[in-house]
């Protein structure tokens, strides 16, 4: 069987409501993961409840298209 290459260790931190805080490799500072746009109107969070920022799902697509 073959070794294992990398383990990658991240902490989550939920924050309030959608936002949780990640601690990721290489990064300095944690990276924020909420919800925006048609994400935040599809489960129903204004901007009073939660500020934008950018969703899982955005960084997936981002790591996917790179």
């Amino acid at each position: 069987m073959p070794s294992i290459a990398y383990v990658s260790e991240v902490r989550i931190e939920r924050v309030k409501g959608p936002l949780r805080r990640a601690w990721l490799p290489a990064e300095p500072e944690p990276v924020l993961f909420g919800v925006h746009g048609a994400v935040a109107a599809h489960y129903g969070v204004t901007p009073d409840v939660s500020e934008p920022h950018a969703t899982t799902l955005d960084y997936i697509v981002a790591a996917a298209a790179g």
